[in-house]
């Protein structure tokens, strides 16, 4: 199903390049693939056309962190707490305050 979503998305990419919830849609499944560069891309993309979406700046914090990149994992999650806060999610404000707490410890 993936492989399905990521052509999916792709095509729409195509006819629509600058789409930053294509960019995302297409990060997120090349993401759930395991193909991690190609998704950081797409997903950095999506970040640079929708500065304050929390949750690209999550997952991209969170892609940071699996490459053992803790400096940037941190600066990300700091900015994604902020923008959690900013945007009344609290959920969202939990699971960064942990991840920035297992990073300190």
């Amino acid at each position: 199903m993936t492989d399905a979503l990521i052509t999916k998305y792709e095509e729409l990419l195509k006819q629509r390049p600058n789409d930053e919830l294509i960019l995302f849609s297409l990060g997120k499944a090349l993401y759930d693939a395991q193909r991690v560069p190609e998704a950081e891309k797409h997903l950095e993309a999506a970040l640079t056309a929708k500065p304050d979406w929390m949750m690209v700046t999550m997952l991209l914090a969170k892609i940071a962190l699996e490459r053992n990149d803790k400096s940037k994992a941190r600066v990300l999650y700091e900015k994604a707490l902020e923008l959690a806060i900013a945007q009344d999610h609290e959920g969202p404000q939990e699971e960064v305050r942990a991840a920035l707490a297992r990073l300190d410890g």
